[in-house]
């Protein structure tokens, strides 16, 4: 419904995302190259012997190009980058310190360009209903949601929680989001903490690092360890408290391969699943409200 508290929390996520990514070009970076290379290496836990052996160049080559006393090509950089498994943006990073122009695009969202890969996603959004489903970005900063999700969100969350920026998972656990409502929030915790450190290690993020601090501090002594491996049962569920309802959800999450733009490369696909049949009639039952 226009003008509904979902539909504005819609708007204003889109605009507010747009706007971060206007401010991220690549800028001209501040190291040698091959300072950058030793870096990504060394955040791989890679030897130069196991990096040489990967890139099927010498140890001796590589040594001189972490040193700088060999200036890579392109094609070796872009040779290391796939071996390291750096994402486009940061590949664009390295290229510009070794003196070359970046290979990957760095394009709005709205750029026509796009537009077809955005409207495939969209599109997978809605056909989700009436379950929730979310795109994110590798900071799990809220991108775009079907229309379930932003029901869900202005029905259970306060309002200062949803101003844009919104993070997900700070909404998961924040008391004034959906951690007031959350049953296992000690072991949502602990298991959002995992993602986050393992996305941050593998994106060298400072900002992913920061947040695994902030979740680190919500699973204290709420999340012990289950007994056995499947004390938790087949898969890790979500349970919200509403009214007299336990609602019961599992998460699933896709990226998209192959994107050599760095603004897709970053985004993510996260569904919702209602985890028993008390959990499914409840959303259907919000999508026929909303609906009328």
């Amino acid at each position: 419904m226009i003008g509904s508290p979902a539909m504005t929390l819609q708007v204003m996520v889109t605009l507010t995302w747009q706007a971060t990514l206007a401010g991220m070009g690549s800028a001209p970076p501040h190291e040698p190259v091959g300072s950058l290379l030793r870096q990504w290496r060394q955040l791989r836990r890679l030897s130069q012997q196991a990096l040489a052996d990967r890139a099927d160049v010498s140890t001796r080559h590589l040594s001189c190009v972490e040193t700088g006393r060999a200036r890579p090509t392109a094609a070796m950089i872009e040779r290391l980058a796939d071996h390291l498994e750096i994402p486009p943006q940061e590949r664009n990073t390295l290229l510009l310190a070794g003196g070359f122009a970046p290979h990957y695009g760095h394009r709005p969202l709205d750029d026509a360009v796009l537009a077809p890969v955005l409207d495939g996603l969209r599109a997978l959004l809605d056909a989700h209903a009436p379950y929730p489903a979310l795109l994110i970005d590798d900071r799990w900063e809220l991108v775009d949601a079907n229309a379930p999700a932003y029901a869900l969100m202005a029905l259970l969350c306060d309002p200062d929680v949803l101003r844009p920026p919104v993070n997900v998972v700070r909404m998961s656990l924040q008391e004034q989001g959906f951690g007031r409502l959350v049953r296992n929030r000690g072991q949502l915790a602990a298991a959002l903490l995992l993602r986050v450190q393992h996305r941050a290690e593998r994106l060298g993020d400072p900002a992913l690092l920061a947040l695994a601090a902030e979740v680190a501090a919500y699973v204290g002594p709420r999340a012990p360890a289950p007994a056995l491996p499947g004390a938790l049962g087949p898969v890790l569920t979500i349970e919200l408290a509403v009214g007299d309802r336990t609602l019961r959800l599992c998460t699933v999450e896709a990226q998209l391969q192959g994107a050599t733009d760095a603004t897709l490369a970053r985004l993510h696909l996260e569904t919702f699943l209602p985890a028993d049949a008390a959990t499914q009639v409840w959303l259907s039952e919000q999508a026929i409200v909303a609906a009328t």
